[in-house]
């Protein structure tokens, strides 16, 4: 089984398009609207906008979320959480062994949060839980 779609709730789909662009650092891929429909390509995997969908937690694989971040909250994107360090990968059943997870959260343009995920060479940080945002 292999995930194909995620949907998320946007409201304003010019708004959206211009904050998901710049955050994925691609345009979208196609645009029906109506109904509200707004797709953009995760490596496979569709990124459906839609003004009828619920609002969902997604998490997005990114080069540094240390780095990211500050250049998010430079173009206005408010920061739930900052980036901290999460989980080590000792075995690689969650990700590959031997690098640390950090994660960060930020509020798109239409209130869902983003989860962003980087992993880095393991720094000696002990195995922990994950951490949901805002905790």
């Amino acid at each position: 089984m292999k995930l194909i779609q995620i949907a998320q709730r946007a409201v304003d789909l010019d708004r959206a398009s211009e904050f998901y662009t710049r955050l994925l650092g691609a345009g979208p891929t196609v645009r029906f609207d109506p109904p509200g429909l707004l797709f953009f390509d995760l490596e496979g995997v569709r990124l459906l906008l839609d003004s009828g969908a619920p609002t969902s937690l997604i998490y997005l694989d990114v080069d540094d979320v240390e780095v990211l971040i500050p250049e998010l909250r430079a173009a206005g994107t408010k920061v739930i959480q900052e980036p901290q360090f999460v989980y080590s990968h000792v075995d690689g059943r969650l990700g590959p062994a031997g690098t640390d997870e950090w994660m960060a959260f930020v509020e798109d343009s239409e209130g869902n949060t983003v989860g962003l995920v980087s992993r880095k060479p393991k720094a000696g940080h002990p195995p922990s839980g994950i951490v949901a945002p805002g905790h």
